[in-house]
């Protein structure tokens, strides 16, 4: 499975990533991740900064879930796959951590990569969007900002991807 554009842009324009795993007695676990990104058109990468718990249950059962959603826009996805941990001394560590370090600068060490190699994907929509499919994106947005009190800085940041316009 490869990411599209449009997996790509929601992936830039979102916060956080929600990354679920499978506890040891079957429990699923999820749990935010702040610094990941897309490592080529097939991976997802998350840096593990104080992520034992979810690298316990990778190594453990690979299969695993991130979601992640571009709150103002209201719409993400959901990507199934398979999990490996990269180590500083696997030989693939520095490929797949580069942009993952370069996020997390001097402030946050990453001691291992969570590569997630992509199986499945579905998209996420907001409600709002079988409710009321006649509103715009930026009518959305615009709702979006005012429910969470913020408003954008100059033009807006976000990215639209070309399957989108």
């Amino acid at each position: 499975m490869k990411m599209n554009d449009a997996i790509k842009v929601d992936l830039q324009n979102s916060v956080l990533c929600w990354l679920a795993t499978i506890d040891d007695d079957g429990t699923p676990s999820v749990t935010p991740k702040e610094i990941f990104t897309s490592y080529g058109d097939d991976h997802i990468v998350i840096a593990d900064i104080a992520s034992s718990h979810s690298v316990h249950n990778a190594l453990a059962r690979p299969k695993v879930c991130v979601s992640f959603i571009d709150v103002f826009r209201q719409k993400g996805f959901k990507l199934t796959g398979h999990a490996t941990i990269l180590a500083p001394s696997d030989a693939d560590f520095d490929a797949f951590s580069v942009d993952l370090r370069r996020m997390a600068g001097d402030d946050f060490p990453i001691r291992n990569v969570i590569a997630v190699k992509i199986d499945r994907v579905s998209r996420i929509w907001a409600p709002s969007y079988k409710l009321f499919p006649e509103r715009s994106e930026s009518e959305r947005m615009q709702s979006a900002y005012e429910t969470y009190g913020v408003r954008p800085i100059g033009a807006l940041p976000y990215q639209e991807s070309s399957s989108e316009r």
